[in-house]
């Protein structure tokens, strides 16, 4: 985290310093809670597994859904097939040609060949339903595992292993994670400020627990709208947090770069 500017600076103003996002994660479909890999304090990084449904079942039909997508049987059956009923077709055809055979014996010979080339047209597209089976079932299997969706750290655990997960009931979510890198500064501005602050203004932070500590950010957002009954207005600053040092949830003081 790099120090905060040196040069001469503004008016200090009070903040706020919150995670940049806080989810609660659960799944979108039912099932028993089998393992939670984290827990309260842990840091987490992006798409790391943090727990998962019971899915022996669902990883079964994947498994079998995965074996008929690889089947090559009806495939090089069909391929022989049409081999056998291409040599077939030429030795009658040139027979029938000379005259020395029936030509319904050669038409005979070639609906074989059609034939065993529709089966082979058959056996692909009987592969490729299976192989899109199985990107279902790897789907539904996915969806019975909850995956961190950034880097950060675990808030807050709601539910443990054997209970029933229920998309859609009053307790649903598993964990509580947030996203500390960057963390968000909410600044409460007064309405004489409205105006002086812009997108990409850089600012110096200084943290309650750590007031001889300032650190650099840079504003966000800035609302467009002034809260009237106490004539202030809102503003959002980046604020990295690469090491996860400065925590969440503290005020601070901030003041506007020049």
């Amino acid at each position: 985290m790099a120090p905060a500017w040196s040069n001469t600076t503004v008016a200090s103003y009070d903040c706020l310093i919150e995670p940049a996002q806080t989810v609660e994660l659960g799944t979108p479909v039912s099932g028993l809670l089998e393992h939670v890999t984290v827990k309260r304090g842990d840091k987490i990084t992006r798409n790391e597994v943090l727990a998962n449904l019971e899915s022996h079942v669902e990883q079964t039909a994947a498994e079998l859904a995965h074996y008929k997508s690889q089947l090559n049987g009806p495939t090089e059956l069909a391929q022989s097939k049409i081999e056998f009923s291409q040599r077939k077709f030429e030795r009658r055809h040139d027979l029938a040609q000379a005259q020395l055979m029936a030509k319904q014996d050669s038409d005979d010979a070639e609906s074989e060949l059609q034939q065993a080339q529709a089966e082979l047209t058959e056996a692909k597209e009987n592969r490729e339903v299976a192989r899109l089976d199985y990107l279902h079932e790897m789907s539904q299997l996915n969806l019975r595992t909850i995956r961190s969706p950034f880097d950060g750290v675990v808030v807050d655990q709601m539910m443990w292993p054997g209970e029933i997960v229920e998309p859609g009931a009053t307790k649903h979510a598993v964990l509580k994670i947030a996203q500390l890198n960057p963390l968000r500064v909410r600044v409460v501005m007064p309405l004489r400020a409205f105006g002086d602050v812009h997108v990409g203004t850089g600012a110096s932070v200084a943290s309650e627990i750590e007031p001889n500590t300032p650190y650099s950010a840079k504003v966000t957002s800035v609302d467009r709208i002034v809260d009237a009954a106490s004539g202030t207005f809102v503003v959002f600053m980046d604020l990295p947090n690469p090491k996860l040092d400065l925590p969440a949830g503290v005020k601070c003081k901030a003041a506007l770069r020049n």
